[in-house]
């Protein structure tokens, strides 16, 4: 790794400290643009879109920090021209970089949402400059999310941030269009501020990547045109906030858990954006607080290659954690947390000091987000009952069905099942059966969870059924699992994955069941905090029919 100055919550104290860190962070992607300014090359891994779409995601990901960064007075006249120019060239059907017409659910609607925002916020640096026929192709290109099908999830607001954009700039927009997405929207809502990310979908970072955050959004700039809409989102944004402040830790990490961890400090996307659009969640020093000592977390962590590009992975470089989605530019979605930037000089946020998070409760149960929170001992554990139904995307077992996520450790990705180093099955149990090792997948429906327990059925493999009780103690918590096995096999119930050679805490024990203690050192490079760890675990030796055994797990 090129080695990076350190970074400290002075640097986030002033405006003009702040965007000294935005270039920082930015500056080093200038060589990688191409001549037209239209595409950004930081990288030759894949993803599942077209190659031809790679360096456009990463020209525009960028923006999510440049336009704050115009927005609230920055000045950057290489940046400048490169977008205006790459703006120009990208929408022009006879430019070599040209970004070309698009399909049913084109990753490029993704990035649209980027010049959106731009033309909403900074419409001086990424509308206004543009010639006549630039603004007339931008929008002609903008109108291709019209043409075509969304995924039935987040998506559906770069749909409608996209119109409200081109309806802003006085340009043909499709309200129709914008009026089914928001009534999709509207049917994704649960409780509490909370939104599932489409049907069936789950409540992850996705509600303060996208979903609450562009919601105060479009309440901004639509308060006049719709205002009971606006007005209901900016209700869910507030009670969105009471829960969502218990994910962070008092040193301004987030606990690792769901898909898209590659995206990293957005995870206090919501926060810049409550600052930017006067949502009063918190104090302006608590909001300020949150989001520089997140900020000081990510930055001073291992997160760039050598040439200052940020990677793909969590607290190092790892393409194993990653999606299919992930491509060499997608970590600048990042960029969301410096939304706050867009502030005025004049703005009460740069006078107020980075204040603390206000007293939380050390076990805090989340009805709305489906999960009971913990904190101690300098770390924020949540436990989870799982998911009752698959999707598509990738390792979305580690992802999701771990009976603990920690801000602290992360969560380790399995390579295969063929070995229990491959494996990595921190937080989970392996049953070694049929010459590999199983974990849960999906849970049964009907499963349980309030303040005081968790419990569900699952079934690893064909044979063996389980019924789990968690049960948070003052210190972690009690793992009873009923099993009911037609094979004789080998139980694994795993702890967190601790550093190999550093610091951490967990320790995990058998109850009942006659376990024995040991720790498994797992392939390196599994895990999204560290490369080498090992796991704390108990095995059990496990007999046709029907048995008990139960693990105690610390860590507070």
């Amino acid at each position: 790794m090129r080695t990076r100055r350190t970074y400290t919550i002075e640097d986030f104290s002033t405006r003009e400290s702040t965007q000294r860190v935005l270039l920082e962070v930015l500056n080093p992607l200038k060589p990688y643009y191409s001549k037209s300014g239209a595409r950004l090359y930081v990288g030759q891994t894949s993803a599942h879109y077209e190659d031809d779409t790679i360096p456009m995601e990463a020209f525009a990901r960028p923006l999510w920090g440049l336009v704050p960064f115009w927005a609230g007075g920055g000045s950057d006249p290489e940046f400048e021209d490169i977008y205006r120019r790459g703006l120009e060239a990208g929408t022009d059907p006879k430019h070599p970089d040209y970004w070309h017409a698009c399909r049913d659910y084109d990753q490029k609607f993704c990035e649209m949402a980027a010049i959106a925002f731009g033309m909403l916020f900074c419409p001086q640096k990424v509308w206004e400059p543009l010639t006549d026929q630039g603004r007339d192709n931008l929008t002609e290109w903008l109108w291709e999310i019209n043409r075509h099908e969304c995924c039935a999830c987040n998506w559906q607001f770069f749909s409608i941030i996209t119109n409200v954009a081109l309806y802003k700039a006085g340009r043909q927009y499709d309200r129709q269009h914008m009026e089914e997405g928001l009534e999709l929207i509207d049917a994704y809502y649960d409780s509490g501020g909370w939104y599932k990310d489409g049907n069936g979908g789950e409540k992850d970072y996705y509600n303060p990547f996208v979903m609450v955050t562009y919601g105060m959004a479009y309440a901004k700039f639509m308060e006049q045109e719709d205002p009971q809409r606006c007005r209901r989102y900016l209700e869910r944004a507030l009670a969105f906030g009471k829960d969502y402040i218990y994910w962070f830790s008092e040193d301004g990490a987030a606990f690792a858990y769901g898909r898209s961890m590659t995206y990293r400090f957005a995870q206090a996307a919501y926060f810049s954006v409550c600052a930017l659009c006067g949502v009063e969640s918190f104090p302006l020093p608590v909001l300020k607080g949150i989001l520089a000592r997140h900020l000081v977390h990510w930055l001073n962590l291992p997160i760039f290659d050598n040439a200052g590009i940020l990677s793909i992975g969590y607290a190092y470089p790892n393409l194993q954690m990653s999606e299919s989605y992930n491509a060499p530019g997608s970590p600048y979605w990042a960029m969301k947390a410096f939304l706050f930037l867009a502030l005025p000089a004049e703005h009460p946020f740069w006078q107020a000091p980075a204040a603390p998070l206000p007293v939380l409760e050390h076990k805090k149960y989340l009805k709305n987000a489906n999960m009971i929170i913990q904190r101690g001992n300098g770390n924020v554990v949540a436990l989870v009952p799982g998911r009752t139904q698959a999707d598509g995307h990738s390792h979305t077992i580690e992802k999701y069905s771990k009976f603990a996520y920690s801000s602290k450790y992360g969560f380790s990705i399995a390579r295969s099942n063929v070995t229990m180093p491959e494996c990595a099955p921190d937080s989970m149990l392996a049953f070694e059966a049929y010459g590999y090792f199983f974990v849960k997948n999906t849970i049964d429906a009907d499963y349980f969870i309030d303040e005081n327990k968790i419990a569900y059925t699952w079934q690893p493999v064909r044979g063996i059924r389980v019924k789990t009780v968690i049960e948070p103690t003052k210190t972690g918590h009690i793992r009873t699992h009923r099993i009911v096995s037609e094979l004789a096999c080998r139980a694994y119930d795993c702890g967190f994955a601790l550093p190999l050679d550093g610091d951490g805490y967990c320790t995990v024990g058998s109850v009942q069941g006659d376990g024995k203690e040991e720790v498994l050192v797992p392939d390196p490079n599994t895990n999204l905090m560290c490369p080498k760890t090992k796991i704390p675990m108990v095995v059990y030796e496990i007999h046709p029919g029907e048995q008990v055994v139960v693990t105690k797990v610390d860590y507070l």
